[in-house]
């Protein structure tokens, strides 16, 4: 039977219990602040081994842990880097981050992911985050980003590496697939399988270098065949009006070449997977479960779901783009004075179904 009082209230919950401060530590040791430090620090020949003792006993009793951030703002280091993504949505994105998170683990790093979702805007504004976060260093896969918004990072600034695509004004190191390579390796693999027409699908590529070189190379090499007909044809799949608009151009000129008489396969160069799905989802709905038949596709990028479908792609070496990335800013960190570097990697072309003739 309770004994409690009618009317008594409830006992409160208990107050969540102070984390220990350095303060605590030094009292709980006997010791200053100054020998907690050099502790922390590793400065043990600076400490006697029964100093040292007590100090790791009450750190021990008093379940203390340091704040990393604080200690490394004191000592100008945080270890922090920022890495601003266009689209995160992009399988190519998720790949690249693996990379970057395995180099940061092995060089003691801590990557702050910033998704700027595809807007200018939030790009502009993340950097401007990242540097009252005082990074070491910065990553930059950028959509539209602006010399004037990269002025506090880069040349003179913080650390930056760009990764897949240059930005007009900012001299940096820059790791990424080889573009021009690639799309000149997928271009001739389908002028080698046959295909006299080919369309190069892209998204807008005004303000991104990566997409530019890729419709450049495309352009070169079919201008050095000479008897095949290249297209180019942009798909800004962030408007689906305009999107329709350029499938039904698609449409029309399949269809035509269907009506010609000798029904000559049409082979679509998507430049990137989400290209690649938007087309393939659209030809699956308009000429059903065989419309490989009709049409052969090749993509920039090996997203899963490639190998499912049995496209022909061009696979990037992902992780390895995000890793080498992480290397050069942790070298530029360091101190390394060299030029502005490129590191350009090469693509794999994965021979599937999609292109046999």
């Amino acid at each position: 039977m309770s004994t409690t009082p009618p009317g008594t209230p409830p006992n409160p919950p208990p107050a969540p219990t102070r984390r220990a401060t350095i303060t605590d530590v030094a009292r709980e040791a006997g010791t200053g602040k100054t020998s907690i430090s050099r502790y922390l620090n590793g400065e043990f020949s600076a400490l006697s081994p029964e100093l040292r003792a007590r100090i790791e006993a009450a750190i021990a009793r008093l379940d203390y842990q340091p704040n990393q951030m604080a200690r490394g703002l004191k000592r100008g280091r945080n270890r922090l880097i920022g890495m601003l993504v266009a689209d995160l949505t992009n399988p190519y994105s998720v790949e690249v981050l693996q990379g970057v998170e395995a180099a940061c683990h092995a060089l003691g790093l801590m990557p702050l992911i910033c998704h700027a979702a595809n807007e200018v805007e939030m790009e502009r504004r993340y950097l401007q985050l990242l540097t009252t976060y005082r990074v070491e260093g910065v990553i930059v896969n950028a959509l539209g980003v602006r010399e004037e918004t990269l002025r506090p990072v880069g040349d003179g600034g913080i650390p930056a590496v760009l990764v897949d695509r240059r930005v007009e004004g900012l001299i940096a190191d820059m790791v990424g697939l080889d573009n021009g390579a690639a799309a000149e390796l997928g271009t001739r693999h389908l002028l080698e399988r046959g295909f006299e027409h080919i369309w190069f699908v892209v998204q807008p590529f005004e303000r991104v270098s990566s997409r530019r070189l890729r419709v450049e190379a495309f352009d070169r090499a079919m201008r050095d065949e000479g008897r095949a007909r290249g297209r180019t044809l942009v798909l800004d799949l962030a408007d689906e009006t305009a999107v329709e608009r350029g499938l039904a151009e698609l449409d029309g000129a399949i269809d035509s070449l269907d009506g010609a008489g000798t029904a000559p396969r049409v082979a679509l160069f998507a430049a990137n997977a989400p290209v690649a799905l938007r087309l393939a989802l659209h030809l699956n709905a308009r000429y059903g479960a065989h419309w490989q038949s009709r049409v052969a596709l090749l993509s920039i990028d090996d997203p899963d779901w490639a190998e499912l479908a049995g496209i022909t792609t061009i696979r990037q070496p992902t992780y390895d783009i995000g890793y080498r990335a992480v290397e050069f800013l942790h070298e530029r960190i360091e101190g390394a004075l060299t030029g502005a570097r490129d590191c350009l990697l090469p693509g794999e072309l994965i021979v599937r179904a999609s292109t046999a003739r």
